[in-house]
């Protein structure tokens, strides 16, 4: 029955709206090597911040065919640790009638929890073969007067992704490219799936030609708005600032994809991201470049291992660890409530939601 109720919980979560999309619930500490078997990002580091240094750790190397669960696992664990923070990009919100309409964005860890996660993702930098200068610079950053609970100088979201790949059984490189930049891995599972190279466990798709499964990622860019592989093809090796975030469940009804990634406004976070069906039947992620803070993936990095069940997120070892809590009845009382739960009038100015559907058909229709 307490199980049944923290599954009924989980998809109240992420569910719920939240300009809290980051007042998340209070951290889960990462599970008993008994339970799940993997290394903390902090076994790869060792000192305080401003003294901190590169512990060197081999990671772990398994087939890729048996990666895809372990990774998907990793991903969630660490969401949990990081304070099961939900992002709904599925709702768009402007902030008086009439305004341009927005992506919600939640605000950034303060001082305390960027100093109780500063090991953790300096242990994700550790992962890769720059970790050790990106580390040496942030000492200095942390021994300046912002101090030791300061934000990172530089954004960690592939470095999470890398670490998350090392540990997760990718450890040789010629399986993935772990790196300070996602362009990296990007460009390597382009080219895997060009030349036919079996090596590497990921090869890129455009959006629609593939079904997405938990363990693969979906990818974006910043400075470039790319749409497609091709428009990536001819920058082969070019820096460009990306995201990517790994598919943790497909959620078929709902018709939304659940990823999490790395530095998501300075933490680890879980996105809803809007999906619609393509030819194929199968759940592609909506084009979120036409509205501010929004863009459009353009690449599916496709993960060469055996598929796991749709709705991985439920049964994996974090969740199923929440049946164990004691703030599991907290958890679930958090998880009901959404922040619009009562609409309070500030001269006329109030937030106002809108599902990401809706403003399409909107942008679509209009002449």
């Amino acid at each position: 029955m307490r199980g049944a109720l923290i599954n009924t919980g989980l998809m109240l979560l992420v569910s719920a709206l939240t300009p809290v999309a980051g007042a998340a619930v209070s951290p889960l500490d990462r599970l008993a090597a008994d339970v799940f078997d993997i290394n903390p990002p902090t076994a790869r580091v060792a000192g305080e911040p401003g003294k901190m240094s590169v512990r060197p750790s081999a990671c772990l190397s398994m087939p890729t065919s048996d990666a895809r669960r372990r990774i998907v696992d990793a991903a969630i664990q660490e969401w949990g640790f990081f304070g099961f923070s939900v992002v709904d990009q599925t709702t768009v919100r402007s902030t008086y009638p009439g305004a341009p309409r927005s992506l919600i964005r939640p605000s950034r860890p303060g001082y305390r929890e960027n100093l109780r996660v500063a090991d953790d993702i300096a242990g994700y930098w550790a992962s890769t073969a720059d970790g050790a200068w990106i580390l040496e610079r942030q000492n200095r950053y942390w021994s300046g007067p912002s101090g030791a609970g300061s934000r990172w100088r530089d954004p960690w979201s592939a470095a999470f992704i890398s670490w998350v790949m090392c540990e997760g059984g990718l450890g040789d490189t010629s399986q993935f490219k772990r790196h300070i930049a996602h362009h990296a891995y990007i460009d390597q599972a382009i080219i895997a799936r060009d030349s036919r190279d079996p090596a590497p466990a990921y090869e890129a798709y455009d959006v629609g030609e593939e079904e997405i499964l938990p363990g693969d990622m979906i990818c974006t860019a910043r400075e470039e708005a790319y749409t497609t592989l091709d428009e990536r093809r001819r920058h082969l090796g070019v820096g460009v600032r990306s995201h990517c975030d790994i598919v943790v469940q497909i959620d078929d009804s709902a018709e939304r994809l659940l990823v999490i990634g790395g530095n998501v406004r300075g933490s680890v976070r879980l996105k809803l991201w809007p999906a619609e069906r393509g030819l194929e039947g199968h759940l592609q992620p909506m084009d979120q470049s036409m509205i501010p803070g929004g863009r459009a993936v353009f690449a599916h990095l496709k993960l060469r291992a055996e598929p796991i069940e749709p709705d991985a997120l439920e049964n994996s070892p974090t969740i199923v660890a929440l049946n164990e809590r004691d703030e599991a009845g907290y958890w679930l009382e958090r998880a009901i409530v959404g922040p619009d739960t009562t609409i309070r009038d500030y001269g006329r100015l109030w937030p106002i939601n809108v599902s990401f559907s809706d403003l399409l058909r909107t942008i679509n229709s209009a002449p």
